[in-house]
């Protein structure tokens, strides 16, 4: 179990740090656009909500990709099992459940959702960060 703990937090770390970047970038984007853009506030507005929503959905899939990547390197799915869409239904917290972790490494799906939870309300305070703007 203390193996499960430890690449789960080491896998959540690495998705925070990404989560960190791209939520610096996306303020700091944002308050630079709001010079460039003064003539226009709801134009300025909406692009800087798409740009936004589209780096943190980039991140989010950035890290996605990485819980998939650290499944693959511990051997928690079945053989065969498509990791990239276990690590989705995982960190979305969708849980269907037709893709299983096996025995050895079953507290990774809980670790990945309660990241994934945590990275999803953390984008939602970036987003009104950025309207704010």
């Amino acid at each position: 179990m203390l193996g499960q703990l430890l690449v789960g937090s080491l896998v959540s770390a690495i998705a925070i740090m990404i989560h960190a970047l791209a939520t610096v970038g996306a303020i700091g984007v944002a308050r630079a656009a709001r010079r460039w853009w003064a003539s226009w506030p709801r134009l300025h507005l909406m692009a800087v909500m798409v740009a936004t929503v589209l780096l943190l959905m980039l991140a989010h899939t950035a890290e996605i990709v990485v819980w998939s990547l650290s499944y693959a390197l511990v051997g928690a799915a079945p053989a065969g099992s498509d990791l990239l869409y276990f690590a989705f239904v995982n960190y979305t917290t969708l849980g269907y459940g037709d893709v299983t972790p096996v025995k050895a490494w079953q507290l990774l799906g809980p670790m990945a959702a309660m990241n994934g939870i945590l990275m999803f309300g953390w984008s939602t305070a970036v987003l009104f960060e950025v309207l704010l703007k």
